[in-house]
């Protein structure tokens, strides 16, 4: 088309009645609406197969709703990606129709474009700073402006109920209001560039193992105070602007036509405005989708095909007016976010920007678990040892969702999680350039790379005895071994019988367990094998191999979510121990920084790590996960209800984790919230008001933080309430926290509100009966503290209800 065409062309189009934008969103969908036929209609309620974008020639995409030119509709594209920019609907136009285009394309491919590769979801809630989550979103949503894209599959929403859920990494952790503070920063960062973010999976997604036919159950005091508060808190108030629902089946229905879910609690009980596209591959039926609140269907149109359609409005069993509702609600927010109203270019990408700001929020949500005087590493150290295995990602280059050695991130096009950076920064590269920084040129920085058994490692291509390894630790001026769990999209962290999920053998919450594809179901035979790499040994055999190991020695954790730790590696005896998560493209800098003292660590954990053996997973049942067979369905059942995370290890669910007086707990190693610093700080001088509440005002908890030690830090302080007995609830829950930056020797005064009107409902029940939340009558125990595990001050607020009062 010459450039007088496609001028006179876009002439037109501008003069389009729906294209006036002195109009509203509303009014201008409700123009377009009329001007589209049946068939114009249908094709746009669904995304199209795989093609080269009309809009964008130089992309070939499966991501995206096609658009219509003369209409002036843009084709509507879409990206996934909960640690970046990943799956970008563009991936190199000759791949088109190429026989031997590897499986997956065009969603996944190494030819997307490059992004930043953040850190993931579960870092950015460690950093418990919703700052942190807002310059996450932030980076995200300038890149996909750079790439002309417009939906954000993203933040996800679900919780760690399972600690080898294949992808915690992508969510914020075990509490719902951690996760719904983080998502709603998350959303408007994003929300606020003109694009449209997509809160997931909804809901009660949170197991990978045979997630597409899975029967979730789940009782609905559970639903609504568990999983679905984030979600509740993203429409109210994130105003996120569209919704995913999920592969699973909730109470017996299925997720993407779950009419309870989509329209009952989303639309009448939350105000719900925006749309609800499927999850991939998702939908199960033509009518029963679209009636009860489905709005777009993703990939292509499966149940929508025209011919479905039809067929079904001819019959009665749909309506035109349910097509309508569908477009509209879509449309009302693609003109609300400017997606109408700007051309479909792509633009350069900063990635220095963005390698900036993922090496900050790497360092926020670094969490310095246990420190016996090993950290900070001393900067002018001249012999560092890194250890890690030979099998594993976590010592030799940057970390990811699904890394597999010897391949860089987006090679693999494993899940969301794929990325493809501009560069990543390997460990040992990391750390010699943080040295270097600091002035250090001179300092030898070793990797080591053991095999499974324990016996051999490579060291500069060359293979010696672990007995070796040992000797070489020992006379090392310091020493940094790297572990943790890798895992995906697409499955769990458990081995099964076979490669049908349901016959469970073992779960993988330890530093041992790992598979070489970790999207598919592990075995114990079979193509792919559940491996033990005996790190847990090799970490052991270090810390042995001189007196006072443990004053020079550190473990970095790069984890899905917390694991189960053993005995021998918590307390005096262990080593320093930071959780650094899946650092991403700037792993090694992110990691350097906090081992060498160039950042104070200031992280959280949001999610609580056992003593093997003690942990929730070691005392669940079948039907708890991954699910029993019932009427030939494979069952999962929430039967532990409230008591998730921190709260089963509270409760003392197995009978075996009664707390200490003092908070701690015998089957927890770190609690959730816990997270130490190079500075000392304290908590003082609790003060709550008022002490008597009708249970609609918001109450005051006032304090005092000090940084007692030599060194600038953060520390959170987290408040906890207790509810009255006759609630029913867990011992204590997560309501409110706030991230205080303080000089050595400075002191403030900290004020945190909590608002019984709040989206997270901190002094409410759910009434199951009633169908709302009520507020119990009766003594609420204030609770502050720096962790779940240490909440020593207190102070009680009496709450008197009027009668007939509810919310």
């Amino acid at each position: 088309m010459g450039a007088a065409t496609a001028e006179s062309t876009q002439a037109v189009v501008n003069d389009l009645p729906w294209m006036n934008t002195a109009l509203t969103p509303e009014e201008r969908s409700s123009l377009l609406l009329k001007a589209l036929n049946l068939d114009q209609k249908i094709q746009q309620l669904s995304g199209a197969r795989p093609e080269i974008l009309p809009d964008l020639p130089e992309c070939y995409g499966g991501r995206h709703v096609t658009g219509i030119a003369e209409l002036g509709i843009p084709t509507l594209r879409i990206t996934n990606g909960p640690v970046g920019v990943g799956q970008n609907d563009c991936v190199d136009p000759a791949l088109f129709g190429d026989p031997n285009a590897p499986s997956g394309t065009p969603y996944v491919h190494p030819s997307s474009a490059k992004a930043t590769a953040l850190p993931s979801g579960t870092t950015v809630a460690a950093s418990f700073d919703p700052e942190v989550a807002a310059t996450f979103g932030g980076v995200i949503a300038d890149e996909m402006n750079n790439l002309a894209l417009h939906v954000f599959e993203a933040p996800g929403l679900n919780m760690a109920r399972l600690p080898v859920l294949g992808r915690n990494f992508e969510y914020f952790g075990e509490d719902p209001f951690l996760t719904g503070t983080m998502g709603v920063a998350e959303i408007q960062a994003v929300q606020d560039k003109g694009l449209i973010a997509m809160a997931k999976h909804y809901a009660a997604n949170e197991q990978e193992t045979n997630r597409k036919t899975i029967q979730t159950t789940v009782d609905e005091r559970t639903l609504h105070e568990m999983y679905l508060l984030p979600f509740e808190m993203a429409v109210k108030d994130g105003d996120v602007a569209s919704v995913m629902c999920a592969y699973n089946y909730v109470n017996e229905v299925s997720s993407c036509e779950n009419e309870y879910l989509l329209t009952d609690v989303l639309r009448e009980q939350w105000g719900f405005e925006g749309y609800v596209q499927s999850d991939f591959f998702a939908t199960k039926s033509t009518a029963d989708t679209l009636r009860n609140g489905l709005d777009n269907m993703m990939p292509v149109p499966q149940q929508w095909e025209p011919d479905l359609l039809k067929t079904a409005l001819e019959s009665g069993d749909i309506e035109i007016s349910h097509i309508d509702t569908a477009l509209d609600r879509r449309y009302v927010q693609m003109f609300k976010y400017g997606i109408f109203d700007r051309p479909l270019v792509q633009t350069p990408i900063d990635y220095a920007a963005g390698g900036e700001s993922a090496r900050e929020i790497g360092v926020q949500g670094g969490v310095l678990l246990q420190n016996n005087g090993a950290l900070p590493i001393k900067s002018t150290v001249q012999d560092v040892v890194v250890i890690g295995k030979a099998s594993q990602a976590y010592a030799q280059q940057a970390v990811a969702g699904g890394a597999i050695p010897g391949k860089p991130a987006g090679s693999d096009g494993r899940g969301s999680s794929v990325v493809v950076p501009a560069y990543e920064v390997a460990p040992v590269e990391g750390i010699k350039n943080v040295l270097s920084n600091l002035g250090n040129t001179s300092a030898n920085v070793q990797l080591v790379l053991v095999d499974d058994a324990n016996e051999t490692a490579t060291v500069d291509g060359k293979e010696i005895p672990f007995a070796e390894v040992l000797e070489q630790a020992k006379g090392a001026d310091a020493v940094v071994m790297m572990a943790g769990t890798i895992s995906t999209e697409g499955a769990d962290r458990a081995t099964f019988t076979d490669s049908s999920g349901k016959t469970l053998v073992d779960v993988g919450n330890n530093l041992d367990w790992y598979a070489d594809n970790l999207a598919a179901v592990a075995t114990v035979n079979g193509p792919n094998q559940a491996k033990n790499s005996n790190t847990v040994a090799m970490i052991k055999a270090v810390l042995d191999a001189a007196p006072e190991m443990e004053d020079k020695t550190t473990l970095v954790l790069k984890d899905n979510a917390g694991v189960e730790l053993d005995p021998a590696l918590v307390g005096e005896q262990g080593p320093a121990i930071l959780e650094a998560w899946f650092p991403g493209q700037e792993d090694g800098h992110i990691v350097a920084d906090l081992l060498l003292g160039a950042e104070n660590p200031s992280g959280k954990s949001p999610v609580t790590y056992p003593y093997a053996g003690k942990g929730f997973l070691d005392h669940a049942t079948t039907r708890q996960f991954p699910g029993d067979i019932l009427n030939n369905q494979q069952t999962v059942e929430y039967t532990e209800k409230l008591n998730v995370g921190y709260r089963w290890y509270d409760a003392n669910a197995s009978g075996e984790c009664e707390q200490a007086p003092d908070g701690s707990n015998p089957c927890v190693a770190f609690p959730f919230g816990h997270g130490l610093s190079y500075t000392d700080f304290e908590i003082s001088k609790i003060n709550v008001t008022p002490k008597v509440s009708d249970g609609t005002k918001p109450i005051k908890v006032q304090f005092f933080v000090e940084n007692t030690g030599d060194v600038a830090g953060a520390e959170v302080p987290q408040v906890y309430i207790s509810m009255p007995e006759s609630a029913g609830e867990p011992p204590k829950r997560l309501v409110g926290f706030d991230k205080v930056q303080l000089n050595p020797g400075e002191k403030k005064k900290v004020e945190i509100t909590i608002d019984p009107s709040a989206t997270n409902h901190p002094l409410s029940v759910w009434d199951a009966e009633a169908d709302k939340w009520t507020t119990p009558a009766g003594e609420f125990d204030i609770r502050i503290g720096n962790s779940s595990g240490s909440t020593s001050l207190s102070d009680t607020v009496t709450v008197k209800v009027p009668a007939g009062h509810t919310r």
